[in-house]
């Protein structure tokens, strides 16, 4: 059908490569900005909350006759148990069989021959579906999403036909691919908490253990009208939406509510270490991982604006020190995940493909780095690198109204408030040297921090240990 982002969900924001140049110049005056007064991002929202508890936000844009439907259930690998990992994925995928009205495969036949574009994600956290198309199509978007909310085809022919499509997922990015194990690996060693220990893909053996009855129950449970946000933006009248919202949406029956979740994890007291082979790696790969807060936290934000000055770009420190001067690896970066629950700081450098590459001499390279984090106060011009790349990312995502759906619907999902979209600029600005010595400090520390190094696996002909996974 298409390929799940389950592994893409492991960073934050995507790397944003600044030319040297560029920070020399910004770092020595040459074409300095700094502290000026930016604008403040100002989208319009306004929430509704139908009778089954349905989350409605609704954000007018008049700028093209298009809309963009995100609907986001508050389900993720995190909810789901022991024996039953990649459910949740598995669920997106029997989302597009069909419903009641609607037929196998058509959903995708009537966006796209109604000249629109369509998908649907899982992470840890929430499963969304979204989809844009033009404004005279709305009536048809909302009927699609209604229709599968409330009554979708659930038999063993459509769970066996996509379980064999998620499979087939987990063979192309996990087994037979270089260092897909490699994330498997860093979940499962730096986690206790079963929440966040497992991927989102799930194992082989769960994923045919899942039953009929289960995908049932799963249905009954999640995907109900008071466990989903539906967010429209576009070129639309907030009241004659709502209205045709509450036509499709407001019949269908809410479910009790789903079980809480517990995803805290115990103090970490000691480093954790682990090296694994892979058949499909060319090169040496180090990831190192700290445990840090939950994303929209204050002490998050610091670390994410560390994570970036440390590894992000050309510009970062290590890329200058370990690619760009030293010649000890070929890539690095640097990042902080976003979760709802306890989160992880990762350092991942890619190693030459020389017999004389050392990784030891490596992940020493990247401690004497982050120590300096602790005792020297980053740069003013690496704090403002920092600050207009973020700004720079962010106007590029809010140009589109299907990007400003799914946030709308993560952050109302996540943390109970979409207005976070107009302010996240704000909450990055007030990150200070002084907060990313003191976070720094105190997450970025041997006991709380989890190293696997990926190494090719030895080989005694030219392909052996490149067996299919089975």
């Amino acid at each position: 059908m298409r390929r799940a982002k389950f592994l893409l969900a492991y960073l934050l924001l995507p790397t944003v490569f600044v030319p040297a140049t560029l920070a020399q110049n910004v770092k020595s005056g040459g074409a300095t900005v700094t502290n000026q007064t930016v604008k403040p991002i100002n989208i319009p929202i306004k929430e509704f909350k139908l009778k089954n508890g349905l989350r409605v936000i609704l954000s007018e844009d008049h700028s093209a006759p298009t809309y963009s439907i995100s609907v986001t259930y508050n389900v993720g690998s995190r909810n789901e148990k022991p024996g039953r990992t990649g459910f949740a994925h598995l669920f997106e995928h029997m989302m597009f069989q069909g419903s009641e009205n609607v037929g196998k495969g058509e959903h995708f036949i009537l966006v796209l021959n109604n000249g629109g574009n369509m998908n649907g994600t899982t992470n840890a956290d929430r499963t969304n579906y979204f989809q844009s198309m033009p404004i005279n199509q709305l009536d048809l978007g909302l009927f699609l999403e209604a229709d599968r909310m409330k009554s979708l085809v659930i038999n063993q022919a459509n769970l066996d036909n996509q379980r064999n499509a998620v499979q087939e997922e987990r063979r192309l990015g996990v087994d037979n691919q270089a260092y897909g194990k490699t994330f498997e690996t860093i979940f499962d060693t730096a986690y206790d908490n079963f929440a966040y220990k497992h991927s989102t893909i799930g194992s082989m053996a769960d994923l045919n253990a899942a039953t009929v009855e289960d995908v049932a129950a799963f249905f009954k449970m999640y995907y109900a009208p008071n466990n989903a946000t539906l967010v429209l933006v576009g070129d639309f009248k907030a009241d004659e939406a709502l209205a045709k919202i509450k036509k499709y949406f407001e019949a269908i029956p809410s479910q009790p509510a789903p079980p809480a979740l517990d995803t805290t994890e115990p103090q970490q007291t000691a480093e954790r270490r682990k090296t694994i082979e892979d058949a499909f790696a060319r090169s040496t790969r180090l990831d190192i991982v700290y445990k840090i807060p939950q994303s929209n936290t204050p002490d998050w934000y610091a670390l994410s604006v560390l994570g970036q000055i440390l590894g992000s770009g050309q510009s970062s420190r290590l890329y200058q020190q370990l690619v760009k001067e030293k010649q000890m690896v070929v890539q690095v970066f640097a990042s902080a995940q976003e979760r709802r629950g306890p989160s992880l700081g990762s350092v991942v450098a890619l190693l030459p493909p020389t017999p004389n590459a050392d990784p030891a001499a490596v992940e020493k390279a990247i401690y004497a780095e982050i120590e300096r984090l602790k005792t020297e106060p980053v740069a003013d011009w690496e704090l403002e690198k920092v600050r207009m790349q973020i700004r720079r990312q962010r106007a590029q995502q809010l140009r589109s109204t299907l990007f400003r759906s799914i946030l709308l619907g993560q952050y109302a999902v996540y943390y109970d408030d979409p207005s976070l979209i107009n302010q996240l600029d704000a909450k990055y600005a007030a990150v200070t040297k002084e907060d990313i010595m003191r976070v720094a400090k105190k997450y970025l520390v041997d006991t709380n921090r989890t190293v696997v190094t990926t190494v090719p696996a030895k080989k005694s002909g030219p392909t052996a240990g490149m067996k299919p996974a089975e």
